[in-house]
């Protein structure tokens, strides 16, 4: 992939998924302070028990913006997400301007390798990004990911 022009970059559409946690956290609560500050209340994070609220979300994005986001009720499987794509992928490249002749880019998740999912991809983006199982997620979507999270 280091060889390929920036003009192939500028027509890869990258999608994927997250979930925020609106109050609350996953796990990952990350605490900076000095020695002998651990019960300054500046250091305190509330919780709420039976979770806190989150939300998970669909989005994608190419070199000239960022295209749709799609909320999800409940949990996603293959079916929900093929909803997704069928609405969202060709629409979202035609609205950042790359058309129908784009490069499509998702990660190996199982429900994005499934076999109806594969058909659709491969009628209605026959051009897609191949990643290696088992490969670190390198998709450039996950940096706006960090960002909303941050800001959330």
């Amino acid at each position: 992939m280091l060889n390929k022009p920036e003009t192939y970059w500028n027509n890869v559409l990258f999608a994927d998924e997250s979930k925020f946690y609106i109050f609350g956290s996953y796990g990952r609560i990350m605490v900076w302070r000095r020695k002998n500050e651990e019960l300054n209340s500046k250091n305190f994070v509330g919780t709420v028990k039976y979770g806190g609220g989150g939300v998970l979300v669909w989005g994608c994005m190419s070199a000239s913006g960022v295209g749709n986001l799609v909320f999800i009720d409940g949990i996603m499987d293959h079916a929900l997400y093929l909803n997704i794509l069928r609405d969202n992928v060709k629409l979202s490249a035609q609205n950042l301007g790359i058309g129908n002749n784009f490069v499509f880019y998702q990660d190996n998740d199982p429900k994005h390798t499934v076999l109806n999912i594969r058909l659709r991809c491969l009628y209605n983006c026959p051009q897609n990004l191949k990643t290696p199982p088992q490969s670190p997620d390198l998709n450039p979507i996950e940096n706006i990911w960090r960002e909303l999270e941050v800001r959330v």
